[in-house]
């Protein structure tokens, strides 16, 4: 396993439009495609995260609907950034709909923000995030612990 230099609380939320795609975007930080995700900062509830992520990259108000899971498990949520620094992401992955704003792509954070069919999803994904997105489409009751 890598070098890894630290453990840190993370969120993921999956968001589909009315014709049941999903919004991903590109991250400027590793060229690759994801769910929209993002880091807790000191005070903040896991759902407060959440929505502030959500609205930093998106622009978008969210209601949060359902817990997906929390993921831990080093073999999927242990992430390599370009400047060499390697963590590993306690990740809790929530579906939440669309209740106000414009989508508009954060350019600090994302190079695009775009709706895929969840059977035409581009090859570049973070190597986790198929992972969230098949959890979320099992429409499953209780959540995932991973």
């Amino acid at each position: 396993m890598k070098n890894i230099a630290e453990v840190k609380a993370g969120v993921a939320v999956l968001i589909f439009n009315e014709n049941y795609q999903v919004l991903l975007q590109k991250r400027a930080d590793v060229g690759l495609w994801g769910i929209p995700s993002g880091h807790i900062e000191i005070g903040e509830t896991v759902s407060e995260a959440a929505i502030r992520e959500v609205k930093e990259e998106t622009n978008l108000d969210i209601r949060i609907n359902k817990l997906i899971g929390v993921y831990s498990d080093p073999h999927s949520q242990v992430f390599s950034y370009p400047n060499g620094q390697v963590v590993h992401f306690i990740t809790t992955c929530f579906l939440a709909e669309i209740i106000g704003g414009e989508l508009i792509c954060n350019l600090e954070e994302s190079i695009e923000m775009k709706f895929f069919d969840v059977h035409q999803l581009p090859k570049d994904l973070l190597k986790m995030h198929p992972r969230w997105l098949d959890d979320a489409l099992a429409n499953r009751e209780r959540a995932f612990i991973r």
